[in-house]
């Protein structure tokens, strides 16, 4: 049994307690249930953003513990003073050390988009999204068959959240191009071996379709990298442990937005 295999078995029970413990109807009560999301495909094209999705992440099952003392608040108020487009906010426990009141935390102190970083397999994980303030939610095509993915896309839809439908080769991509997703990430980490290219990306690029919002995924740690992704039409850039690994996830971020924005100054002037 592979990582993910262990954690989508580890979600299936988790989701059928949740569903005991928190019922639709408790759900359907909390204060973020009758508000408008916010659109993080709009956010992730904004000019006078960075397009970056600056992720809120404790540990990792590859990494262990990459920040155990950083707060939500401040960590998440500081991307977004740097210039970030959304936040990803990581809500399973068991794997990442995330939780739900993280990503209802964030919500409390930033208007921007945010999206619920878990492994979605149940439509009660979409409502349950929506009660904690989510925008957007994330479907991966690795633990999903296509037809699943069409059916959560359309239910998330029907809350108005958005769906980032994360692939990580040509074949994944290729089965799930008519799912409906708004964005589509590429994910540059190898799920069997853990390794990282961005030249992942690169060559997906060229399959997707020009409608959908392109986001690279995983291994982006220089200024660099987003400017060379830029070429390849990526809009979003997801980025967790590059910030997460200082003690001050938000000073690193601002640092790394200050520096992609003077080299694309640079390069206009060029």
């Amino acid at each position: 049994m592979n990582i993910l295999d262990q954690i989508i078995e580890h979600k299936k029970k988790e989701v059928e307690d949740r569903k005991s413990l928190y019922p639709v109807k408790l759900l359907e009560k909390s204060i973020f249930f009758a508000t408008q999301p916010v659109s993080m495909k709009k956010y992730i094209t904004r000019e006078d953003k960075t397009g970056i999705i600056a992720e809120f992440k404790r540990k990792s099952p590859s990494k262990g513990i990459i920040n155990a003392h950083a707060g939500v608040e401040r960590t998440s108020i500081g991307y977004m003073q740097a210039g970030a487009s959304a936040l990803s906010i990581l809500t399973d426990k068991q794997f990442f050390g995330g939780a739900n009141e993280d990503l209802t935390t964030a919500r409390k102190y930033n208007f921007c988009p945010i999206i619920r970083k878990d492994f979605t397999i149940d439509e009660y994980q979409i409502i349950e999204a929506k009660s904690i303030g989510a925008d957007a939610i994330l479907l991966i095509a690795a633990v999903l068959d296509p037809e699943r993915s069409k059916i959560l896309t359309a239910f998330a839809h029907s809350f108005g959240l958005e769906v980032l439908l994360e692939v990580h080769d040509e074949d994944e991509l290729k089965k799930n191009l008519d799912v409906g997703a708004d964005m589509i990430g590429v994910n540059n980490r190898n799920l069997k071996t853990f390794e990282v290219s961005i030249d992942v990306s690169k060559r997906l690029s060229a399959l997707m379709p020009e409608h959908v919002v392109k986001v690279s995924e995983s291994g982006i740690s220089s200024p660099e990298t987003i400017l060379e992704l830029k070429k390849y039409g990526y809009r979003g850039f997801l980025m967790g442990e590059n910030f997460m690994k200082h003690s001050r996830p938000d000073e690193a971020a601002m640092e790394f937005m200050t520096e992609l924005r003077k080299q694309e100054t640079v390069k206009q002037h060029a």
